[in-house]
């Protein structure tokens, strides 16, 4: 479903005298269908950056990374905008929508982009808010407007709403109480079920060991 080949990534700051950073060389792995895998280790060891790559964020120096056979490295920026259309979903740690948008329009919109019936995306939609426990009062409103937790809940649920099979999480699980955090796992377990590759980052133990088919120690593949 996924793979990564020899990925090398390096930042060059400009403003710096034009320093050289190392990031990721080497970084090699595969991610089946219905396959959860956790990119582990330190703090700035690229887990982040790695799933950028991925999802076509940052784009690395060398290397492939194959998706439903397209290279995200060297792929084109429409190509790239294709995939997160209908094949990459990406839970990232903060929610960026426009304002004044109302909840259920930003929760379903994924799935109508991807091709699906408003009706059928706003139904979808409606059953991952309440799962998530979103009230109904508050799906017209616009979520910039909630608390940090539901925004983040908000968040979660927008990148459920279509069944990508491809699916980056950061942190989903980060500050949600356990009822939330019970509710977030159920989802990610039934991604699985569907044939969804997971590729995660949770730094809760008790998440990771719940979700997680197995590792990826990241600081493997350090670029220095």
């Amino acid at each position: 479903m996924l793979s990564v080949s020899n990925l090398e990534k390096s930042f060059h700051l400009h403003q710096q005298n034009n320093a050289h950073i190392p990031v990721l060389s080497g970084a090699q792995f595969d991610v089946a269908a219905g396959e959860c895998v956790a990119l582990t280790g330190p703090s700035g060891c690229g887990k982040s950056s790695l799933m950028r790559m991925i999802y076509g964020n940052y784009r690395a120096d060398s290397g492939s990374i194959r998706i439903s056979g397209t290279d995200v490295v060297t792929a084109t920026p429409r190509e790239v905008m294709a995939l997160r259309r209908g094949t990459i979903g990406y839970v990232s740690q903060f929610l960026r929508v426009l304002p004044r948008v109302p909840t259920l329009r930003v929760v379903a919109e994924p799935y109508i982009l991807a091709g699906g019936n408003e009706a059928e995306a706003e139904e979808i939609a409606r059953e991952l808010l309440l799962r998530l426990r979103i009230p109904e009062t508050l799906w017209q409103l616009s979520p910039l407007t909630f608390s940090g937790g539901e925004q983040q809940r908000v968040n979660i649920v927008r990148g459920f709403v279509h069944p990508y099979p491809v699916l980056l999480l950061d942190e989903p699980t980060a500050s949600l109480d356990a009822a939330n955090r019970d509710s977030v796992l159920d989802l990610i377990v039934e991604a699985k079920q569907r044939g969804a590759a997971v590729i995660g980052i949770f730094h809760d133990a008790l998440v990771r060991d719940a979700v997680a088919d197995r590792e990826i120690d990241v600081s493997l593949y350090g670029g220095n």
